[in-house]
């Protein structure tokens, strides 16, 4: 199951299919006894997305067999043991994807010419995902990590691995040496490699960056390239031949500080919005800016949802899931439309934004 969007899968997504392209949505769980609806209700959905391809006159047969028979090869691989809180599948002519997100999704099924990407959008905006760049003497490691997660990430040509005879950098850390490696020539041009490595990896999916390493690899990194120089810096060595657990223990903190700046920072803003009246607040309100691509920034709470109908004016009204024409997601929809034009989106914790009933903004103009 994949976990990471990049803006390179995004746009791959986003790309026009073949009719008929099937994005079956289902809530998941992670935790018992909730999670033992998750089997019913998934096949329940994939079971729909098989009636209305079968009921849709626009769907040639050898067609919609190749979608279905895409839709089971998608359903084998969901991997409901690890489930987190939704689940998307995609299936077209000729390929099938399977996603987890740690956002909840509405159920639906949703047959197009493009698939339905807006909450997979929303899952990694509220994920806020990172990088963390491991180094040593001998081995770089990247590993990409989200809200509750960190695993090894292999793109870019990582993990680096440098071959050296007689080379023990777990040793040189024990008795001492290591600090004196990282000024040799050997060593920083490794390093320099790395550097420029993750340079690439940055442009194609940029996020916020940790570094971890003995301090004097740190150093080292920061003298030979630019890239360390903007990230934070964890002074912990062996993580680059560590597990990611470890990795995950070693920056949480890290984390978790700079989720409090970031949430002051958005709480400032917002007050000062008030006071330039350049503030939105309420899912109506923001709804209407964002349409209007009037946001600069947009603040929603981390759990925030609500179901509401679009009745063709200028309001959203209240409405309860499962009701015809409901929009479940319109959060998920306000988040992709801010991002599309180019607003600053932010999670904050739940009751942060109690005042504005869940989400705000700071309008441009």
């Amino acid at each position: 199951m994949e976990h990471a969007l990049s803006h390179t899968t995004l746009t791959e997504l986003r790309r026009p299919r073949p009719y008929p392209a099937v994005s079956v949505l289902t809530p998941t769980h992670r935790r018992e006894p909730e999670n033992a609806q998750d089997p019913v209700r998934l096949r329940n959905v994939v079971a729909e997305a098989k009636k209305q391809l079968e009921s849709d006159p626009a769907v040639p047969r050898d067609r919609r067999l190749d979608v279905v028979r895409h839709l089971d090869q998608a359903l084998a691989e969901v991997d409901l043991a690890h489930s987190e809180d939704g689940l998307v599948i995609f299936a077209a002519p000729g390929e099938h994807q399977v996603w987890s997100l740690a956002r909840t999704v509405p159920e639906r099924v949703v047959l197009s010419d493009t698939f339905l990407t807006r909450n997979l959008v929303s899952a990694q905006a509220a994920e806020r995902p990172f990088w963390v760049l491991s180094v040593s003497a001998d081995r770089v490691t990247l590993w990409s990590g989200g809200a509750d997660r960190v695993a090894e990430h292999h793109t870019g040509g990582f993990p680096l691995i440098r071959e050296r005879q007689n080379f023990d950098a777990e040793r040189q850390e024990r008795i001492g040496d290591l600090p004196s490696t990282f000024r040799d020539e050997d060593t920083r041009h490794f390093l320099r490699e790395a550097d420029i490595a993750m340079g690439t990896v940055l442009r194609r999916d940029p996020r916020p960056m940790y570094v971890t390493g003995e301090t004097a690899a740190l150093s080292a990194l920061d003298e030979v390239g630019g890239v360390a120089r903007d990230a934070v810096h964890v002074p912990h060595g062996g993580l680059a031949h560590g597990s990611a657990e470890a990795v995950s223990q070693a920056v949480r903190p890290m984390i978790a500080a700079e989720a409090r700046k970031n949430t002051d920072a958005v709480a400032r803003e917002l007050e000062s919005a008030r006071g330039r009246k350049s503030f939105a607040a309420g899912v109506d309100e923001v709804w209407r800016s964002a349409r209007e691509g009037r946001v600069r920034l947009l603040a929603v709470e981390e759990n925030y949802r609500v179901t509401v109908r679009d009745d063709g004016g200028d309001h959203l009204t209240p409405a309860l899931s499962g009701d015809l024409d409901a929009r479940e997601d319109i959060v998920d929809e306000i988040v992709e439309q801010c991002l599309e034009t180019g607003a600053d989106v932010r999670f904050v914790p739940d009751g942060v934004l109690a005042e504005a009933s869940g989400i705000a903004g700071v309008l441009r103009f």
